[in-house]
């Protein structure tokens, strides 16, 4: 594991935090771009599932659920922890949601955007990023 993440980094992890996630994508594709493995495969695993959110917030069932899956693969090499993120944390949350919008199908996608109001549906709530203390 790398020391030290880059400040952009932190302005995604932000910017996850406060459903803005597209501009998350945005942040942490610039540093996936530029970055060298391991840490490129894990700037695109949360970015993946920024945007699986941003899909369900626009109604697109299909995209939510595709990137969800594929943000989740991405992140399941760096549990239980990496970066100072608790992946597990994050993976557990968005493996429920995935779960939840499958069962739920296409048809039932609007149920879901009571989650950006911050209520929660059917126990869940939207994924957070959790920034573990530096010891």
């Amino acid at each position: 594991m790398i020391e030290e993440m880059p400040i952009e980094f932190w302005h995604g992890i932000e910017q996850f935090n406060s459903q803005d996630f597209y501009a998350c994508h945005d942040t942490l594709e610039a540093l996936w771009m530029e970055a060298g493995e391991p840490e490129k495969r894990f700037y695109q695993g949360i970015l993946q599932i920024a945007v699986a959110i941003y899909h369900l917030g626009n109604l697109n069932w299909r995209g939510a659920a595709i990137l969800l899956g594929e943000g989740i693969n991405r992140l399941s090499y760096y549990q239980p922890s990496y970066a100072g993120i608790a992946v597990e944390d994050l993976l557990r949350e968005s493996a429920k949601l995935l779960s939840a919008l499958q069962q739920a199908g296409p048809a039932k996608v609007a149920e879901f955007l009571p989650l950006f109001a911050g209520t929660e549906v059917a126990g869940l709530q939207l994924p957070h990023i959790i920034k573990l203390e530096q010891t």
